[in-house]
């Protein structure tokens, strides 16, 4: 692992990669981004700026917190820890992957649950191909955008095909996507593609119209699900720190309640945070806004495990 600088998610306790026996949540920093021929790196840098805004006042951990109904260091203490940063490189796509891999395993074989700070949505693919000798379960991506593209300029585990190699995988039992939503890099094609493979989209639109609980029922009780969030679902006047700001985004508060009611019905297996860009961000509001969602999901974690 990287030093952080000590500087760890919430001031959570610090540790290798291998979590300690009574861990039962390990977050982990993936600062790395798939580039695209021409793109750049937006999103390498947001672990340590998450890590930054989750300490942005020394109290807060032992504050008391309205989103979960106490401190989240009485909820956590003794039960989560920060890994810090993977040493992952720009263009060493196998050494980036083995290491993600490697780690994501290590992790799941202590019986704790991963929390992923990414880096670029290029990252579930790894992330998920960790699980190949777990038990199935449900991806439920939370996107602007289905990330269906089966390449792009020749790059197949980029941040546009993601939901395309979830779908590839034996071991995911379907695919439920929340938040599309305007023009995005969906073709005809991707979304036949979906279309066949079986996944189940809810729009934005539909999603503010019909609320947690058309989510909710597509998922049986008490299933496996892998949670994957690319901030970009978020409305950009909540989330403008992302690379393609969308209008009628979800909203933070709808966001939090699908994330406590996802924890409370089903057994979270892992979850991944990207594409936050904190060179678009407005005076820390995307990143702040970040840090509540992480924050928010540790505690639903923490709380029904």
């Amino acid at each position: 692992m990287q030093d952080n600088a000590t500087l760890t998610f919430a001031g959570f306790p610090s540790s290798d990669s291998h979590p300690p026996k009574d861990c039962r949540t390990a977050v982990v920093g993936i600062p790395y981004y798939c580039e695209y021929p021409g793109q750049t790196a937006n999103s390498a840098h947001a672990p340590a700026v998450i890590r930054q805004e989750s300490n942005r006042y020394p109290d807060d951990p032992l504050a008391w917190d309205f989103d979960l109904g106490q401190p989240l260091s009485e909820i956590c203490a003794g039960k989560v820890v920060d890994l810090g940063d993977l040493p992952v490189f720009p263009h060493q796509v196998d050494h980036n992957r083995e290491v993600i891999q490697s780690t994501m395993k290590n992790i799941i074989k202590t019986g704790a649950l991963p929390v992923v700070l990414g880096g670029d949505d290029s990252i579930p693919i790894a992330v998920l191909n960790s699980y190949q000798d777990e038990e199935p379960f449900y991806v439920l991506q939370l996107d602007a955008h289905i990330d269906w593209r089966d390449d792009v300029m020749g790059i197949r585990e980029g941040y546009s095909s993601t939901m395309r190699r979830a779908s590839e995988m034996a071991w995911v039992s379907g695919i439920i996507q929340v938040g599309a939503r305007g023009v995005g890099s969906a073709r005809r094609e991707e979304h036949q593609a979906a279309m066949d493979y079986g996944a189940q989209l809810i729009p934005a639109r539909d999603f503010h119209r019909f609320g947690v609980q058309s989510v909710l029922d597509m998922l049986p009780n008490n299933c496996r699900v892998f949670l994957t969030i690319d901030f970009d679902v978020l409305d950009p006047a909540i989330m403008p720190a992302v690379g393609a700001p969308t209008p009628g985004g979800l909203s933070f508060q709808e966001t939090v309640e699908l994330i406590h009611a996802i924890a409370k019905r089903c057994d979270i297996v892992g979850v991944c945070f990207v594409e936050l860009a904190p060179n678009a961000d407005i005076n820390h509001l995307g990143a702040i806004t970040a840090m509540r969602l992480i924050w928010n999901t540790i505690g639903a974690l923490t709380l029904n495990q």
